[in-house]
């Protein structure tokens, strides 16, 4: 397609949105995929997994949920027409950083990696609903709105930072300490997913839905041990960073680990003694968010790309409307 009828270039001729712009849409990112993850756990918290029977449409005969289906069949569409929110969202930021001179491609990219997760997720919530909510499928989907809150957090990242050859901040094993953090991060998320797929909150009160045939006290105590092991980790990151006078970035963004991560085990403690009630395991859910957020941040502080270099344009708002649209919109 030629560069004339390429819609993103038609933008990119006529708007020059500004760098604060363009971090904002990033970050919009980062807050529906968190906000996906949280209305997805209400859809199973209020019972509502199989509120829409079948996919892509609500019924076998209507699109939309009919009276009949009371407030269950609601909240599952209403959950379903949020992920149209959040493409919105994610092709704003995709057009804002396709405008923005200079171009930089590995905003573009990070967008697109968005927009193919949204749109996989979409079908990995659709195979949720046609196999009668099977948890391992559940799992999945909550894993794949993970990922897509993962290139979310990276393009947020990336949108606050310079082009510069990435510098490492602090000396090897600091940086392979903080890997091995990263992956127990994960390793724990993972198995919290685990806990849920074999807990009582099946996301449909009208069928016998599978769980995943695992001794939930075993599974749970499992959660725990690798809470210490993350725990730990992250202390041990902050003696680290304050022996080898790492910058002080850095150390802050393990001080705002270790403060989401005792919130979350606070939180995870108290659900569990009594008995899963649904508020706190919606919080739990956001919470896991939030640590998966700040373990990201810690691991992207350790490296620098040098600060964002760019043509003056407007410190705020969202920018401005090139020579050619001004004359346009004069005439």
């Amino acid at each position: 397609m030629p560069n004339s009828m390429n819609p993103l270039q038609i933008v990119a001729d006529r708007w020059q949105p500004s760098a604060r712009f363009v971090r904002r849409a990033a970050f919009a990112c980062v807050v529906m995929a968190v906000v996906i993850v949280v209305t997805g756990g209400a859809v199973r918290l209020t019972q509502s997994g199989l509120g829409c029977p079948t996919w892509p449409t609500c019924t076998e005969d209507s699109l939309t949920p009919t009276p009949e289906m009371g407030i269950n069949g609601v909240i599952e569409f209403t959950n379903r027409m949020l992920t149209y929110v959040l493409c919105a969202v994610v092709g704003l930021a995709i057009t804002a950083a396709r405008a923005r001179e200079p171009r930089r491609r590995s905003l573009t990219r990070l967008g697109w990696a968005q927009f193919w997760l949204v749109a996989s997720n979409g079908i990995i919530g659709g195979i949720t609903v046609l196999t009668g909510l099977n948890p391992y499928i559940v799992g999945s989907h909550f894993l794949a709105a993970t990922a897509l809150l993962t290139v979310a957090v990276v393009m947020w990242r990336r949108a606050c930072e310079g082009d510069e050859e990435p510098r490492d901040l602090v000396a090897r094993p600091v940086r392979q300490l903080s890997w091995v953090l990263v992956v127990s991060t994960a390793l724990l998320i993972v198995i919290g997913t685990v806990v849920t797929g074999s807990g009582k909150h099946a996301g449909d009160a009208k069928k016998d839905v599978h769980r995943i045939p695992l001794d939930v006290r075993e599974i749970t105590q499992l959660h725990v041990d690798f809470v210490c092991v993350v725990l730990g980790l992250t202390v041990a990151l902050w003696f680290v960073l304050r022996a080898v006078k790492a910058p002080a970035g850095p150390v802050r963004r393990v001080v705002e680990m270790l403060a989401v991560l005792l919130l979350q085990g606070a939180v995870g403690f108290v659900q569990y003694f009594n008995d899963s009630p649904e508020l706190l395991v919606g919080t739990h859910m956001f919470g896991s968010c939030l640590v998966w957020i700040a373990v990201l941040r810690v691991f992207l502080s350790l490296r620098d790309r040098g600060e964002l270099v760019a043509p003056a344009s407007p410190a705020d708002g969202a920018g401005e409307l090139r020579p050619a649209a001004q004359a346009a919109s004069s005439r």
